[in-house]
């Protein structure tokens, strides 16, 4: 939810920047530019706290130790290639993905 909070917040302040850029007779290009720039540079100054919780919730989403979701084709071959050992035990299953040339 902090990601989502501090995204609102920065391109709100992208939206009202490029108004004000826009309002002072920049141009659209530069207004856009400029809006960017600026809602970085507030944010950075003055949203410290909520940058690093969305910092925060970004890592822990990505770093997480769990087991790696699997489609339903990964768990078909999976079973598949189970089924195979447990029927032929001198079939062996080379699942290697690094092919030496």
């Amino acid at each position: 939810m902090a990601f989502w909070k501090f995204t609102a917040l920065r391109l709100g302040l992208v939206a009202v920047f490029f108004v004000i850029c826009l309002w002072m007779g920049l141009g659209v290009l530069v207004s856009a530019l400029a809006a960017a720039v600026l809602a970085w540079c507030v944010t950075y100054l003055f949203a410290r706290n909520m940058r690093d919780e969305a910092a925060r919730t970004v890592q822990r989403r990505f770093t997480e130790e769990r087991a790696p979701k699997r489609n339903r084709a990964e768990l078909d071959d999976s079973a598949a290639e189970d089924g195979l050992v447990a029927g032929n035990p001198d079939v062996q299953i080379d699942n290697d993905r690094r092919r030496d040339v």
